[in-house]
């Protein structure tokens, strides 16, 4: 299998048996989707963007200048596997933005597409990104 990295958005969340909480315990339900799984709460995930690894370490690599981003996203060499949450917005886009004249494709369009991934969490806190390193030992 060749190598690769997979980046995943949340698509949706549910609970199970969602129909069944009753009307006065709404709220809770909505205060257990936005802190996470401990109470049955099922993450959906869509890809949003697959590249070969070899490009995805040139990739972070237009963004080396900007230390703290850079080691964020080279993390996946290091664990597998990397979230990237609202907390990491401004960071990473602005690291992304301030090399965007310099990026080529075709980085550039999984730039953009990082980009509007990075507008959708401001607008949806609770988004988030999963990168999977995929055909790793």
């Amino acid at each position: 299998m060749t190598e690769h990295v997979l980046f995943y958005s949340l698509n949706k969340k549910f609970v199970e048996q969602e129909n069944d909480i009753p009307e006065h315990a709404q709220q809770v339900m909505y205060y257990s989707l936005a802190i996470g799984h401990h109470v049955g709460v099922i993450d959906c995930f869509q890809s949003v963007i697959n590249c070969p690894i070899a490009q995805y370490k040139q990739w972070i690599d237009y963004i080396v200048d900007s230390r703290e981003a850079h080691a964020k996203l080279d993390r996946l060499f290091k664990f597998g596997e990397i979230t990237v949450d609202i907390s990491h917005v401004n960071l990473l886009a602005n690291a992304f933005l301030a090399k965007y004249k310099l990026i080529d494709e075709p980085f550039k369009t999984w730039t953009d597409t990082l980009l509007s991934l990075f507008q959708a969490m401001t607008k949806e806190p609770a988004m988030y990104l999963m990168i999977k390193h995929i055909g790793r030992n």
